[in-house]
């Protein structure tokens, strides 16, 4: 079996900047299908980890135990090349910061903080856990979405053939009349002469639309503008806040906790919030600590943290209990995400409802509204 070491595969993935290269890391690799790994493998082998290294077990047996039990067999390589590197004296740390596309930047720092701690053990339970929240946590969020897209599609598909195969049929019928048609139903016949007789042009134009704005939204630029849109869009930016703020709190808590530097901490986590404005504010703050100026004040300043987080935090800095404190917040904003789910649930199926609505009933309207004005259309 072929084992993924920094020889084996090529220099995909450059340093990840602020970081330091691991010690003997020549290379650091981009494994194939690593995201398929990070959202189904990962939490269950560290959260296999932490039990097997607190019965006793060294940690090369630990990953040999865990090499033969993943079926996965891009990741089982991955895991012999943890092994491989530990057997030839590296800590794991260090073999972890071979694999950046598999192991992030949060998990290699947690995971050295408890190595350098001497709670390795603790801390890959914490990190499953953290892991697993994670991960209900995207699938409420795409529960939630899930059904307004489905329904979206399907009336963008309806109206798309009715414009198409429907309208042509009333335009021909109307046509035979002579006279004028009105003015909404004249629109809607341009629109279904345009998909039909230029259809592909049509799908073409968009396609490269929809490719320049992704590539575009993948620019620091446009992912930044991007991020600031969606904190300000209606209902949703308010929701997107509060996953991004329950990902800062839960995430800190956790760096601090396991004895991560504040400024280290922060660089850490400003990549975890998912959200690249409240990342930069995150960012910006290191400096304001550096300082001798405590954290609180710097998110007080930016007003783009909810007060009532800034109020916990400078509580838990005054108390010296700052990772207890961020981690009620995350808890706190874990219900508030919960709720705020529920409640957009609840409220998209009358919105739906009026958009189906709207769009469908638009289409049927502007073609039946020359029928109500008939006595004009027809041309004696």
């Amino acid at each position: 079996m072929a084992v993924l070491t920094p020889t084996t595969l090529p220099n995909r993935t450059a340093p990840v900047p602020g970081t330091a290269r691991p010690a003997g890391a020549a290379r650091k690799n981009k494994i194939p299908g690593a995201r398929k790994i990070v959202a189904k493998e990962l939490a269950p082998f560290t959260r296999q980890l932490g039990a097997m290294l607190s019965a006793g077990m060294p940690l090369v047996q630990v990953l040999s135990a865990l090499e033969d039990q993943t079926n996965n067999p891009t990741f089982k390589n991955v895991i012999a090349g943890l092994r491989a590197q530990i057997e030839g004296g590296a800590m794991f740390s260090e073999a972890l910061g071979h694999y950046p596309s598999v192991f992030n930047e949060l998990y290699i720092g947690l995971i050295r903080a408890g190595e350098t701690g001497g709670i390795l053990t603790e801390t890959a339970e914490q990190i499953a856990g953290f892991l697993e929240a994670n991960a209900k946590l995207r699938r409420k969020v795409k529960s939630a979405m899930m059904y307004p897209m489905i329904i979206l599609v399907m009336a963008g598909l309806l109206a798309t053939g009715m414009i198409t195969f429907i309208v042509p049929v009333f335009a021909g019928i109307y046509k035979d009349f002579g006279g004028e048609l009105p003015g909404p139903t004249r629109f809607l016949v341009n629109v279904s002469d345009l998909l039909r007789n230029n259809g592909v042009i049509v799908i073409v134009v968009l396609a490269v639309l929809v490719a320049a704005f992704q590539r575009y939204r993948k620019t620091p630029t446009g992912a930044y503008q991007w991020d600031a849109f969606c904190l300000r869009f209606p209902i949703l930016g308010l929701l997107a806040r509060k996953i991004a703020v329950s990902r800062f709190a839960s995430t800190f808590a956790q760096l601090i906790h396991s004895g991560v530097p504040i400024l280290r901490a922060l660089e850490i986590v400003a990549t975890a919030t998912g959200n690249r404005v409240l990342g930069k504010v995150l960012l910006d703050s290191r400096t304001v600590v550096e300082r001798g100026e405590t954290l609180s004040s710097a998110l007080r300043v930016s007003r783009q943290f909810p007060p009532v987080l800034v109020h916990m935090l400078a509580a838990g800095e005054r108390t010296g209990k700052m990772d207890e404190m961020m981690k009620r917040i995350a808890d706190f904003y874990d219900d508030e995400v919960s709720s705020s789910l529920a409640g957009l649930t609840s409220m998209i199926e009358p919105l739906l409802m009026v958009v189906l609505g709207v769009v469908i009933g638009g289409i049927v309207l502007c073609m039946f509204l020359p029928i109500f004005k008939m006595h004009e259309l027809i041309n004696f």
